[in-house]
């Protein structure tokens, strides 16, 4: 089902002709259609994203296809509103008084995503401002309204990569990106049941995304599972001449062949996990205390 595809899996029906870039996009469209009214997680879509599919389904099938095709080609992304795009798609953080801005460039990580074949979806709802200016939190902007959480409508789904990670949760986008200062990753990542990375600092490129502090600014990606997680992680980390310093000091700590190596089904075995007494006080014989222990034991099996 394409709505539990993973990265992975993409690749493989695009490889065997059981699905094409243009039905993927197709496919989230529609689910934005369907969800959005009520989530409020994209802000708005990319004109140009069909088009884009058709381009990489004419790669893949023509003299092209030889050539080394990275993970994330003909994969639709959904950005967060703070992380520009030179294309129909406005850059706004989620604030009508950016409507229309025109931006000089794509950001660094957009580049890196173009470059592999990504198709830019469009755009995610977020804190407006990244909730550098404090609204009423919790994924609220002036243009994309209040995003809700897909699980529990009327529980926080955090910021301030709110839509990013509604979207990857209700799968109206096969990965998202998201960008944190002080949470913003990990936050809506954990309360809406993805998966968020949050890399050290100049891991990725700063260039081209609205700014809070060059101390903690980080892009990274929010996805439904970790292997697409670090298949969007290792397509978007790297050098940017335009945030030379922090990418300079930080690229020289990627490793060799990249980070998918270190996914091994077995990467647990043989560890030793500390859980703190008492820092999940669930009421015995709730939901929540079952489940919490069946992820422990689950653990323990591993």
């Amino acid at each position: 089902q394409i709505e539990e595809a993973t990265v992975a899996s993409i690749q493989i029906g695009f490889n065997n002709g059981s699905l094409t870039s243009v039905e993927l996009v197709q496919f989230y469209l529609d689910r934005i259609s369907n969800f959005n009214p009520l989530l409020h997680a994209v802000i708005e879509v990319n004109p140009d994203a069909l088009r884009q599919a058709a381009r990489a389904d004419a790669e893949r099938c023509s003299g092209r296809r030889h050539r080394a095709i990275g993970a994330l080609h003909g994969v639709p992304v959904l950005l967060k509103d703070n992380i520009a795009t030179r294309d129909a798609l406005n850059t706004t953080a989620g604030s009508f008084a950016l409507l229309g801005s025109v931006v000089r460039r794509d950001a660094g990580v957009v580049r890196r995503l173009r470059r592999a074949g990504a198709v830019v979806l469009g755009k995610a709802n977020m804190d407006e401002w990244a909730n550098f200016r404090s609204f009423s939190g919790g994924g609220w902007s002036a243009r994309g309204g209040k995003g809700r959480n897909p699980y529990v409508l009327s529980a926080t789904p955090c910021g301030s990569s709110t839509g990013s990670a509604i979207a990857a949760a209700a799968s109206m986008a096969a990965v998202t990106l998201g960008t944190e200062t002080d949470g913003s990753i990990l936050c809506p990542a954990s309360l809406n049941s993805v998966v968020g990375i949050k890399p050290t600092v100049g891991l990725t490129s700063r260039a081209g995304v609205i700014p809070i502090t060059p101390r903690q600014d980080t892009i990274g990606p929010i996805c439904r599972t970790v292997a697409d997680a670090v298949h969007v992680l290792d397509t978007i980390v790297g050098y940017d001449a335009l945030d030379a310093i922090a990418t300079m000091q930080a690229s020289k700590y990627i490793p060799r062949g990249g980070y998918m190596q270190f996914l091994k089904k077995d990467g647990l075995r043989g560890k030793r996990i500390g859980v703190p007494n008492g820092f999940f006080n669930f009421p015995n014989g709730t939901v929540q205390q079952m489940v919490y222990e069946q992820h422990l034991s689950t653990m323990r099996k591993t």
